[in-house]
């Protein structure tokens, strides 16, 4: 399963290559619109420590057991919704902010679908509709080897090159 760095790198790399190379719009789509879009490329994972509060408290929640409805593209909707009907009214800023979160939660279940995680069956995709799941989950095949962090480690030294190629990063060390 993708470990939560590869879920937040990947969603910023997208995010920020789309903001560098194809948006015209970098007043609505700042640096902080890249780093609020990261951070919910990890969202649909807190359905882990709300369990977690929820456990100490006594109560018992199945429906937030990892890879349940924080997993389901009807979570991701909760924030597509607001993003379409803010940029509808002009307030792009604020639109944008939901788009990204929109964007991080579904890439999310992407990751999850494709290479593994959420719930081991796979992810429900027509919830609540159906509660059917359906994944690839390719890290699967990998066996012991621990093919998540090296991923990580290999997606971070591209991004760090791609950074310093396109913006001399070293200029700020």
């Amino acid at each position: 399963m993708p470990l939560a760095v590869t879920h937040v790198l990947l969603t910023i790399i997208l995010v920020d290559l789309y903001r560098d190379y194809m948006t015209k719009h970098k007043r609505h789509f700042t640096l902080f619109t890249v780093l609020v879009a990261g951070i919910a490329g990890l969202l649909p994972d807190i359905d882990i420590p709300l369990t977690w509060l929820l456990a100490l408290s006594g109560i018992s929640a199945p429906a937030l057991a990892h890879g349940g409805i924080t997993h389901t593209p009807a979570f991701g909707a909760l924030f597509l919704v607001p993003a379409l009907i803010l940029w509808h009214k002009k307030k792009r800023k604020a639109g944008m902010l939901f788009f990204v979160v929109a964007f991080g939660v579904f890439f999310h279940l992407l990751l999850d679908y494709v290479l593994g995680g959420g719930r081991s069956e796979g992810i429900m995709f027509f919830w609540p509709f159906a509660q059917e799941t359906f994944r690839i989950h390719l890290l699967a095949r990998f066996g012991s080897l621990d093919v998540p962090a090296a991923l990580d480690a290999i997606i971070l030294l591209a991004w760090l090159a791609h950074e310093e190629l396109k913006h001399k990063i070293r200029d700020f060390v």
